[in-house]
């Protein structure tokens, strides 16, 4: 047995020694790749410097220097592991494996900030071309305008000023970008020859930002007769459907609701203009199926009313009046046995008055009585069940052998164990207030 057991010890240390030696192989190599790393990485940044200027090349002069920072610390410890003074095989192990996490902690910065950068030092490299294409861009969208105006100009023969406002300037608002990004796209020109690099590439970003918007809205003019077009043919089918609901709200329950509903439905119909006239094809529709849906959702509540009949005051009154009982005879009952009745009781009727309270402003509208109704019920359930935890209490508390005789016998749950149980509470409940008041 002593032998088994030796073996497997000489395996465990085998492993372990296996172990390390592999730790100290990727600290050594870490530490190589590392430092590999932040040379690449200083030559590339110095690339990036000249060509972007000091500014957007700030996170990554910083995440160099915390790194040198760092991988300092990782060399000393490299160097503590191979000094004169004898380790520990645990001491080798700790050093290497901060190594490790030091090294691994080095080269995810690096990626995390010079990957940031890369696509910056990309369009930097690209910037004659993309220079050029500016200028296409800029050509292409000149030659768009009067055609965006001439639609412009037939928009408004057809729609109102209301509806036009979203791009009624658009294509004096698009020249005047087009004119911005021709001068930054110069700007951007002059800088790069004069070596001033990092004012060139923000010139050229101002210039390629200034175009996409000025794509955007002449787009956008063009887009406006299709959706306008869209809008009056939904706006068809929705006062057709309309209509059909009007018909409809006739056979629903007529509820002031429904009333009400069907007259802004009506009044909606009504406001629309006449054909010839220049609309508002989309306010007209958000308006029409504002007051279609309302008219759905009151007939749609309506209905359910009609199948779920609303109890009437005389009932919700009958309730609250039933809900007053039952929380007098529990309230009566608690005050009159106050020292033994617990928490539980207690919260009970608590909640059972406040259930009442709420219950009371619900009465008389025709929407709340359902509530009140359901809130009077609660408050008489929760009345009854405090009854019955202070009656628990009570019984709880009450002497088992207090007759006539004392423990001797006599009668039992006669006059003692009633006058026990008044004064037993009244008492204890006076000491308690007494207590609590001082």
């Amino acid at each position: 047995m002593a032998g088994l057991w030796g073996k497997r010890r000489r395996e465990e240390q085998a492993a372990l020694d296996a172990q390390d030696a592999d730790l100290a192989r990727r600290a050594r190599s870490s530490l190589v790749a590392v430092d590999e790393r932040i040379r690449t990485t200083a030559d590339e940044l110095d690339f990036a410097v000249a060509e972007l200027g000091e500014g957007p090349t700030k996170d990554v002069r910083d995440a160099l220097q915390a790194v040198r920072t760092h991988l300092g610390e990782a060399f000393h410890l490299h160097q503590l592991n191979h000094d004169e003074i004898p380790d520990t095989p645990e001491e080798l192990r700790t050093r290497n494996a901060r190594i490790v996490q030091l090294c691994e902690w080095a080269e995810e910065l690096l990626d995390d900030r010079t990957e940031a950068l890369a696509a910056d030092i990309e369009r930097v490299r690209r910037a004659p071309e993309i220079l050029a294409q500016v200028r296409v861009d800029i050509e292409t969208l000149t030659e768009r305008l009067p055609h965006a105006r001439v639609t412009l100009d037939r928009l408004a023969q057809r729609y109102s000023a209301a509806a036009l406002r979203q791009v009624a300037d658009g294509p004096d608002e698009a020249e005047q970008l087009l004119t911005f990004a021709a001068h930054s796209a110069d700007v951007s020109f002059r800088r790069r020859e004069a070596e001033r690099r990092e004012e060139a590439n923000l010139a050229l970003e101002t210039a390629t930002e200034a175009v996409r918007r000025a794509a955007a809205i002449i787009d956008g003019i063009e887009d406006f007769e299709i959706e306008a077009l869209r809008a009056e043919s939904t706006l068809a089918d929705v006062i057709a459907d309309s209509r059909g609901d009007l018909v409809a709200a006739r056979d629903a329950p007529q509820v002031p609701a429904v009333t009400a509903a069907a007259a802004a439905l009506e009044a909606a119909l009504a406001a629309l203009p006449p054909s010839r006239e220049k609309a508002d094809p989309f306010t007209q529709l958000s308006q029409l199926r504002e007051a279609n849906s309302g008219l759905d959702a009151a007939i749609a509540v309506a209905r359910e009313r009609a199948a779920r009949p609303i109890p009437s005051v005389a009932h919700v009154r009958h309730a609250l009046d039933d809900a007053d009982r039952q929380i007098a005879v529990a309230r009566n009952v608690i005050a009159g046995h106050r020292g033994w009745i617990g928490a539980d009781a207690r919260t009970r009727l608590a909640e059972a008055e406040r259930s009442r309270i709420d219950a009371e402003p619900l009465t008389t509208d025709e929407d709340t009585r359902e509530e009140a109704m359901i809130l009077a019920r609660r408050a008489g359930a929760l009345a009854n069940e405090a009854l019955h935890l202070a009656q628990r209490d009570i019984d709880s508390s009450r002497p088992q052998d207090s007759g006539w005789g004392g423990q001797g016998g006599g009668r039992r749950g006669g006059m003692g164990d009633a006058m026990g149980g008044i004064l037993g509470g009244m008492v204890i409940g006076s000491l308690l207030g007494d207590f609590f008041d001082g």
